[in-house]
């Protein structure tokens, strides 16, 4: 035998001849199983004998047997043929949407809070057998782990132009003032009289949206401090220690000694769910993805 063609990677159809043998009378009538000519079967198992660099079978008067290393390598034959009926099992059963896992990204409390959580309950009552596992990360963060493939959806704030995207919600800025504040009467409050108070910046999904939004008014906050957690921003302000300016859909609908003032010029950023393409999602993603469809439609 050339040592080229030792050790070689059997073929599923040899393996599968391999256990048609076991249970029958001959080489010839294991190939018949097969739909396989008495030559061509013969020279399968030659193949599979070469390829394993062993003899499996015992040719002899009595009919044939499997040798020793036949007898060792059997149960693993069958395992080979057992995972392939689970894979297509677990396939079939996610092509279904029976089963399946879905990770998604959220940049933040706006999308977590409101955003999602009326997409997933619709998407559960529908697909109650596929789990969906939701990650929160800066948005550019998230947008770099859909491009990386570490999910496969994410809620981003728009527009991301290098995604197919849909539109979930529109969140809008506030003043964020302690109910006690001279501001906190008015019906509505210019962001130029927001930098005359110390500034709680928010270190969260808004931040840039907030950056930018002083910037463009040529308008400077005193920041006082930057603060990761809504809730944190919240109790700093409702103890008199600045003001601040939040997305309405990230701080709960109250909090105690503070209060939400629509800000003028209104500034408002709508939130999306993203993908890199929704040829390229998972059954169960591109399921979640039309029920996205679906839940905007509802939504406008």
């Amino acid at each position: 035998m050339p040592k080229s063609e030792r050790f070689q990677q059997p073929t599923l159809r040899q393996l599968e001849l391999l256990l048609a043998l076991v249970s029958s009378d001959g080489i010839a009538g294991a190939g018949a199983k097969l739909g396989m000519t008495p030559s061509a079967t013969s020279h399968a198992l030659r193949a599979l004998e070469d390829a394993l660099g062993v003899q499996l079978v015992e040719r002899n008067q009595s009919g044939l047997s499997l040798t020793y290393a036949g007898e060792q390598v059997l149960p693993h034959v069958r395992d080979v043929f057992a995972s392939l009926q689970l894979v297509t099992a677990t396939a079939r059963a996610g092509a279904e949407l029976k089963t399946g896992l879905i990770r998604v990204g959220s940049f933040g409390a706006s999308a977590s809070l409101h955003a999602l959580p009326a997409l997933l309950q619709q998407f559960r009552t529908r697909y109650p057998g596929v789990s969906v596992i939701v990650t929160e990360r800066p948005d550019e963060e998230t947008s770099q782990d859909l491009i990386e493939r570490r999910i496969e959806l994410a809620a981003v704030t728009l527009p991301k132009p290098d995604f197919e995207t849909i539109t979930l919600a529109v969140d809008e800025l506030v003043a964020v003032l302690p109910e006690d504040h001279e501001l906190a009467t008015q019906a509505e409050v210019q962001l130029a009289d927001i930098t005359r108070f110390p500034f709680i910046m928010t270190r969260a999904g808004s931040q840039k949206l907030i950056q930018r939004l002083f910037a463009r008014h040529n308008c400077r906050p005193r920041i006082a401090h930057e603060l990761l957690q809504i809730m944190s921003i919240l109790e700093y302000v409702s103890r008199g220690e600045g003001v601040s300016i939040l997305a309405r859909l990230a701080v709960p609908d109250a909090y105690p000694g503070v209060r939400y003032v629509p800000l003028l010029p209104q500034t408002r950023r709508s939130i999306g769910l993203a993908c890199l393409g929704e040829n390229k999602l998972s059954p169960a993603a591109k399921a979640l993805w039309q029920e996205a469809k679906r839940f905007s439609v509802a939504s406008y």
